[in-house]
C-alpha cells in the first residue's frame, strides 16, 4: 500500500536579531519531527521575525516587511541542507523574495537531494497589497516523495479553482503554508481546506504561522495546524487526520493512504471528483464563465 507520513511544524513567530537565531528556531522545531516522516511542512512567511534584525525596525511600516528578501539565499541554503541531512522532503513555508523590481510570496519545496521547485502565490490576500506583492501565474503538480503534490499558499485555499486544477493535474496532497492575523482568518482557511478535501477527494495539509504581538510590525497570527482528509467511511469521519493545539509552537504528524483516495473516488459515499468531471457539460452551458463572474461583481442599480 502506498502511504505518506506528513509532519506539520506550527512555528511560533518571534523577533530575532540575526539569521543564526532564526535558523536555531527552525532547527529546534524540526528536531521534533519523526525521522520516518516523508514530508515536513513549515508555515507561510516564517521569515518575518527577521524584520527585527534591521536597524530602526521599531519604526517600520507594513511595506518595509519586504526587507526580509535580503535573507533569501541564507533561507534557501538552510532548508536545502536540512532536506539533505534529514533525507526528507521539506515544504519550506513561504518567503517574500525580490525578483527584478517585483516582490513575490514564494513557497520552496526541497527534495532529499537538495534540488527544489518553487510556487509563487497566485492570489494575494487584500492586506498583502500593503507589501506591494506581485502575483504568480502558474499552478503545477510535482512528483516529489511518495505522492504527487501541489501547493496552495493560504488565501489560495479560498479560491476553489486552484485546488480543482491541482487535483485534475494529479495532486494527491495539497500543502498549504498559511499565516492569518485573526481567528476569523484562520477559520476561513481551515473551512475552505476541509471543503477542498471533500470537493476534490484529496488530502490537504494546513500549516499556519502563529504570531507574537511584540514584533515591530503587526504579526499576531492565529492558527491550529491540521492534516485533513475527505469525510467518508475510509477516513476519520470529521476529516481530521491530525490536529495541533491552538497557537502552540509544536509539530503534528499523521500517515495517509494514497491508494485509498482512488478507491474513494470510485466507491465512496460521495464521489465528488468523478461527478464534477462527469457533469462538466452542464457547467459549460454557463460559459463564458468569466463574463458571468464579472457581472456578479457589479451591484444592481
Amino acid at each position: 500500500m502506498r502511504t505518506a507520513k506528513i509532519s506539520a511544524c506550527q512555528l511560533k513567530l518571534k523577533p530575532v536579531a540575526s539569521f543564526e537565531e532564526f535558523a536555531g528556531q527552525v532547527e529546534e522545531i524540526i528536531a521534533q519531527v519523526p525521522h520516518d516522516t516523508d514530508y515536513v511542512i513549515f508555515p507561510e512567511l516564517l521569515t518575518l521575525g527577521l524584520v527585527n534584525s534591521f536597524p530602526g525596525s521599531e519604526a517600520f511600516a507594513a511595506e518595509d516587511i519586504v526587507k526580509v528578501s535580503e535573507y533569501t539565499e541564507q533561507y534557501k541554503e538552510l532548508f536545502r541542507n536540512l532536506a539533505i541531512q534529514r533525507q526528507q522532503v521539506i515544504i519550506a513555508g513561504s518567503h517574500l523574495e525580490q525578483r527584478d523590481d517585483k516582490y513575490f510570496n514564494i513557497c520552496y519545496v526541497f527534495d532529499k537531494d537538495g534540488s527544489h521547485i518553487e510556487h509563487k502565490k497566485t492570489h494575494i490576500f487584500p492586506a498583502e497589497s500593503n507589501w506591494l506583492t506581485s502575483e504568480g501565474d502558474d499552478l503545477e503538480v510535482y512528483d516529489i516523495g511518495p505522492a504527487k503534490i501541489g501547493i496552495a499558499i493560504c488565501y489560495e485555499s479560498e479560491i476553489p479553482e486552484i485546488s480543482r486544477i491541482l487535483s485534475v493535474k494529479g495532486a494527491e496532497i495539497i500543502f498549504c503554508p498559511s499565516y492569518t492575523f485573526s481567528e476569523a482568518g484562520f477559520w476561513r482557511v481551515r473551512h475552505c481546506a476541509q471543503a477542498r478535501c471533500i470537493e476534490n477527494q484529496v488530502y490537504f495539509v494546513h500549516c499556519p504561522t502563529v504570531g507574537d504581538p511584540s514584533l515591530p510590525v503587526p504579526a499576531t497570527g492565529y492558527g491550529r495546524a491540521s492534516i485533513l482528509s475527505p469525510c467518508d467511511i475510509a477516513f476519520p469521519y470529521n476529516g481530521i487526520v491530525a490536529e495541533a493545539g491552538t497557537n502552540q509552537n509544536t509539530v503534528i504528524s499523521g500517515t495517509v493512504s494514497l491508494e485509498e483516495l482512488y478507491v474513494n473516488r470510485e466507491t465512496g459515499a460521495a464521489t465528488t471528483f468523478k461527478d464534477r468531471t462527469r457533469r462538466e457539460s452542464v457547467y459549460a452551458k454557463y460559459a463564458p464563465y468569466n463574463e458571468i463572474a464579472s457581472k456578479a461583481l457589479i451591484p444592481n442599480n
